[in-house]
């Protein structure tokens, strides 16, 4: 059926859809603009793998008894039975002492044999691990190889894109990913990031097919017998395992150069139209990375390469970044959205994360934070420093301090999974962390200490104490401090600021207080704190080290100053709280050199709703230079709620920067009025960029009115690039809370669903699941639902499952109780083990008696595993005494 007709069909059922109001409880993962990686996506990649101190729940680094020199793949991927099998080929060398047993991380692999330049007298294969024990020692300075045969259908590490699988043919693909522990999940290896080596890759596939992975191609040759075309890479120089790549499959390229650096941009060929949008900047990103590290990009070359349904923004794969296909957008949407933050990001890890790697994930941030930071960089570079500036601002505000009951330091080992550290203390604190540094030091002493660290420690795994230590040796200044505060302990602090005139003394006084909580976790900060007068005809600053609960100052000035600014270059990372006179707000807004002073007058002004404050911010949204301003004065005057803000508003829709068009759009229709309906519907249908009419569908989801509600329907058939409108379709219907949407977004699954990308697919689900638990027919909806847990992209099977627990429908019980066992995709098994507690937890039906039965089995469950672990701790007492005897 096309769209029109789709279009025609449902509207002629739109009758039926009537009121509904209140948000829905609703989201879904977005890719951000820049600073993106593996944590923003909402997820965090990888196992919890590491060696626990036991008794101490704490995580170190597990012991290398061996080095791994190099390490050699040949494999062969079956897109149709989505398998992959092949050969391992290890040399190593054991480090202290002779090594008769060696032990690989391998997860569901099955290995059919095990041979070596050292005679293999045994192996062993778990569910986890390879075991290989050698007739006999091998010494020290000895050089062993050992080759494993081994094939599997993973279930992590290694995926696969086929038509089978929903994609389109052309688009065929598959790739890997590393980062944490997924590697061992197709080829044995010891997995964790304190070892590093050489590494080659033979990959087999259809001739017509491209194969990409790290370092130099080195040939390229078709076996006459099986018509499979082997493609053959060598990294030269070591790095750690989970940065081996490995991506086939059928792409459109683009190429530039950089120096003699050869870039590749690689593509879905139903994507590549759009392709050149995504990589503009590479070149130019690279250029300003070597002049402001001082390092030559350390590979050979770089190629970047998108994934359709990507575990997450971006990998950093050595001299090969895999990227979501989302980072591809057309140009319609103007400059809403960019890739140059998530180009720069994974580009600044071929330094920082893969030239120099962290030694276990409780130091991730000296990966993250280095690329999170630099990214920053170059937004300044390419923009100015207020470019720089309002990208800390935006990490401040809404990603780090959000947190504030959160005391866990950056520098922190008690994690279970290491994807408990990629979260904003690795990315976004770690950033701040760097800007402080590089506030105090100054910008050419602190490239100095970089430059030293990466050529300290290149090709090497490090601590965060080895870059205190450059640090120190390069600058000679001593940041035991600095690194305790920011680093080792947790947090950040909040600091109130009062500021008083006294006019018989013309003295300035400022009172400076640390308002947090303090405890062994978190304790009170030093830092350097600047205050900037600005008088009539000239400007003061004052500048004095803040190490105490409460600091009174008093400053000497000529004059009473119109503005007092605290931090004014914006070095340091607080919550403050400076509550200063309107007449200075007024003043502070109109400060040309003071960007973020601007926006935090904007703020404050907000709160006022007085005629001078509102006038002023009117002013601001339609004439500030800086874009960042001109949004925080829409949203200042959203929040100010009057009737004269709300006029200020509409009376600016028109923007030329599509940013800021797009936050007053928003701002105006967030405020309801049911008799502007027309006017704000009218809005969104002339809006001509997709992405700012997607924010306006959004917007309109709260009013219970029939031609928003046919809007909405015409809507989830508009073609966008992306599908970015018809997501935020099926977001403003689950905003609704109606459940009589629920009939016609299972018609569109149906009739439009092979033409949705996995995550609307599953966004629509879990709408039809939340629309229809409401109501007490469960049954069309668990049918409808229950088709797509066989789907085989892990993400719509996720959906389902979730979606069937919003259902609660007692009936679905079995059916999602089924994929929480053991050999469950993991992610999979999560969203099931919830489902089923949200089933027991909510539904209605659920008698009493039920529920307490259904307690007492989870009890005795419970009981059953815990027998179990003291019989196998029971069996290994038993052994160990057989031994000693």
């Amino acid at each position: 059926m096309s769209r029109v007709a789709w279009i025609v069909a449902v509207v002629l059922t739109s009758s039926a859809v009537s009121a509904g109001s209140a948000a829905a409880e609703w989201s879904h993962a977005e890719l951000g603009e820049g600073h993106v990686c593996r944590y923003c996506l909402g997820h965090a990649v990888g196992g919890g793998f590491g060696v626990e101190l036991e008794g101490t729940g704490k995580r170190y680094a597990p012991i290398r008894h061996v080095d791994i020199q190099h390490i050699k793949l040949d494999i062969t991927p079956n897109f149709e039975q989505r398998t992959v099998g092949g050969n391992t080929t290890i040399h190593f060398s054991p480090l202290r002492e002779p090594v008769r047993q060696i032990k690989l991380d391998a997860v569901d692999l099955t290995i059919t044999d095990v041979s070596g330049t050292v005679e293999v007298a045994d192996f062993e294969s778990t569910k986890t691990d390879l075991t290989i024990l050698f007739a006999r020692p091998i010494q020290p300075d000895e050089v062993a190889v050992v080759t494993i045969e081994h094939h599997c259908q993973p279930q992590g590490g290694f995926y696969f894109r086929t038509a089978e699988m929903g994609y389109p043919e052309e688009d065929t693909h598959c790739w890997t990913q590393g980062e944490s522990h997924f590697a061992r999940q197709w080829f044995p290896c010891f997995d964790y990031p304190n070892e590093r080596s050489t590494t080659e890759v033979i990959c087999h596939v259809p001739e017509d097919m491209t194969v990409l992975s790290n370092g130099r191609l080195l040939d390229e040759s078709v076996d006459a017998a099986t018509g499979l075309k082997s493609v053959h890479w060598k990294q030269e120089k070591p790095h750690v395992n989970y940065l081996i790549c490995v991506v086939a499959g059928y792409f459109d390229k683009l190429e530039k150069k950089h120096r003699d650096i050869s870039l590749g941009f690689y593509s879905q060929p139903t994507l590549a139209e759009h392709a050149p949008n995504a990589f503009r900047d590479t070149d130019l990103i690279m250029d300003f990375f070597e002049r402001e590290i001082g390092m030559k990009y350390p590979w050979n070359k770089y190629d970047q390469v998108t994934i359709r349904d990507f575990i997450a923004g971006g990998m950093e794969n050595t001299t090969l970044t895999t990227l979501t296909h989302r980072t591809i957008f057309a140009a319609e949407t103007e400059n809403i959205r960019s890739a140059r933050g998530l180009d720069a990001h994974e580009l600044a890890h071929q330094w920082f994360g893969d030239y120099v790697t962290c030694e276990d994930w409780s130091h991730l941030w000296l990966n993250e934070g280095f690329a999170t930071y630099y990214t920053h960089l170059y937004e300044g570079e390419k923009f100015g420093r207020d470019a720089m500036l309002y990208g800390l601002y935006k990490d401040a505000t809404n990603r780090i301090l959000t947190q504030a009951n959160d005391n866990r330091p950056i520098v922190w080992n008690e994690y279970k999974n290491a994807g408990d550290q990629f979260d904003y203390r690795a990315y976004p604190k770690g950033s701040w962390v760097l800007h402080m540094l590089r506030s105090e030091l100054g910008d050419d002493l602190y490239r100095r200490c970089v430059q030293a660290y990466l050529e300290r420690y290149a090709l090497q795994s490090v601590a965060t104490a080895d870059l205190k230590r450059t640090f120190e040796r390069v600058s000679g200044r001593t940041l035991d401090q600095f690194f305790d505060q920011w680093v080792f302990h947790g947090r950040f602090p909040d600091v109130k600021i009062s500021y008083r005139w006294m006019p018989e003394t013309k003295l300035a006084k400022i009172t400076v207080v640390q308002t947090h909580k303090t405890d062994d976790k978190v304790g009170l900060f030093a830092f350097p704190a600047k205050f900037r007068f600005h008088l009539a005809d000239q400007v003061i600053d004052h500048e004095v080290k803040i190490d105490a609960a409460k600091h009174e100052i008093y400053v000497p000035l000529p004059a009473k100053p119109t503005v007092v600014r605290f931090d004014p270059e914006y070095t340091f990372l607080a919550a403050i709280n400076f509550d200063v006179p309107d007449e200075m707000l007024l003043a502070q807004v109109k400060l040309e050199s003071d960007m973020i002073g601007r926006i935090l007058a904007v703020k404050q002004l907000g709160k006022r709703k007085t005629p001078a404050a509102i006038k002023a911010l009117g002013e601001v949204l339609n004439g500030d230079p800086f874009f960042g301003v001109r949004i925080a004065a829409s949203e200042a005057l959203h929040s100010a709620g009057t009737d004269e803000s709300r006029e200020v508003l509409a009376k600016s829709m028109k923007q030329t920067d599509a940013r800021v068009r797009l936050q007053v759009v928003k701002d105006h229709l967030a405020s309801y009025r049911p008799d502007q309906v027309e006017e704000k519907l009218e809005i969104v249908r002339k809006e001509t960029n997709p992405a700012i009419q997607a924010e306006g569908i959004k917007a309109l989801a709260k009013y219970d009115d029939p031609a928003i509600h046919e809007f909405l329907i015409e809507s989830l058939a508009r073609d966008s690039f992306g599908q970015i409108v018809s997501e935020a379709a099926i977001e403003a219907i689950a905003a609704t809370k109606d459940a009589n949407f629920a009939q016609t977004l299972m018609l569109f699954v149906e009739i439009e669903g092979s033409d949705l990308e996995a995550r609307g697919l599953g966004q629509a689900l879990v709408t039809v699941g939340t629309l229809l638990g409401q109501g007490e027919e469960k049954q069309g909806g668990r049918e409808f639902l229950s088709q797509y847990l066989t789907d085989p992209r892990t993400q719509v099977q996720r959906s389902a499952i979730e979606a069937l627990g919003r259902l609660r429908d007692p009936q679905a019980m079995a059916l999602v109780e089924s994929y929480t066992a053991e050999g469950t995709e993991p992610s999979v098994k999560r969203a099931a083990e919830a489902a089923v507690k949200a089933i027991s937890d909510q539904t209605p039906a659920t008698t009493q008696e039920v529920v307490e039965l259904r307690k007492s089995v989870n009890q005795l469950k419970s009981q059953a595993e815990q027998q179990k672990k003291d019989l196998q701790d029971l069996k290994k007492q038993l052994e160990a005494v057989g031994k000693q005897e």
